[in-house]
């Protein structure tokens, strides 16, 4: 029995932002701590993106592992690069919908 409950953090594009909210929820009942993107309900700026960018990385170190929400097996440019860095530095990474 492990002595913490397992950190998950969610990756996906923004446009799913409902199924990354569920996912959340489903995985918080199961007893999972969760760390997901940030949301914003305005435009943000180039330089706020690349800052949230950044961190979202730092929330993958902090992950035991990666949850990717993709319907329809999308994936975008920025959950491409999270993807990457994930599987560079080790991260379990599972998808809701088959690549």
């Amino acid at each position: 029995m492990p002595d913490r409950p397992e950190i998950v953090c969610i990756c996906g594009s923004t446009r799913f932002v409902d199924e990354m909210r569920a996912a959340n929820r489903d995985l918080t009942f199961a007893g999972v701590i969760v760390v997901a993107p940030s949301e914003a309900d305005e435009l943000i700026t180039n330089e706020q993106k690349i800052a949230l960018d950044a961190l979202h990385l730092r929330k993958i170190d902090l992950a035991d592992r990666v949850l990717v929400v993709n319907p329809g097996g999308y994936i975008g440019e920025s959950t491409s690069r999270e993807i990457e860095y994930a599987h560079a530095t080790g991260k379990p990474i599972s998808f809701t919908d088959p690549v």
